[in-house]
């Protein structure tokens, strides 16, 4: 995955949710603004990375909370899986698929962020993918 985006209906909440949940910086791209257009920096993301996102303004209206998937997932490798979903869900995120242990894999949990969209995170197994 290259890059990615993120639509959110409230880009300063979505840049605060992925702030806090990944430590995410952003940077205003130049030309734009009209779509509050930002480039995401990160430990492994990045314009200078083998992978980069970005996150904009959405155009129409989000999907309902609690609908079928709607979009393209994001799955992150992080340490502690259930630590960032208990982040997530006292900070604006709402529950996608709580935490759950897959045999060979890891654990993973998806959250919605608030903006119509949904966030995985798979904290992988020891020898797993």
């Amino acid at each position: 995955m290259p890059h990615f985006e993120i639509h959110a209906s409230d880009v300063s909440a979505a840049k605060a949710f992925y702030n806090g949940l990944f430590g995410w910086g952003f940077i205003p791209m130049e030309g734009a603004e009209d779509v509050e257009y930002h480039l995401i920096e990160g430990d492994q993301i990045g314009t200078d990375k083998p992978l980069s996102g970005g996150i904009m303004a959405r155009i129409g209206d989000a999907p309902q909370p609690g609908s079928p998937i709607r979009g393209g997932t994001m799955t992150f490798d992080v340490a502690d899986c259930d630590e960032l979903y208990a982040w997530a869900l006292a900070n604006g995120g709402s529950e996608a698929l709580p935490p759950m242990d897959y045999d060979g894999v890891g654990r993973s949990a998806c959250v919605e962020d608030g903006q119509g969209n949904v966030v995985c995170f798979l904290t992988p197994a020891v020898g797993g993918i």
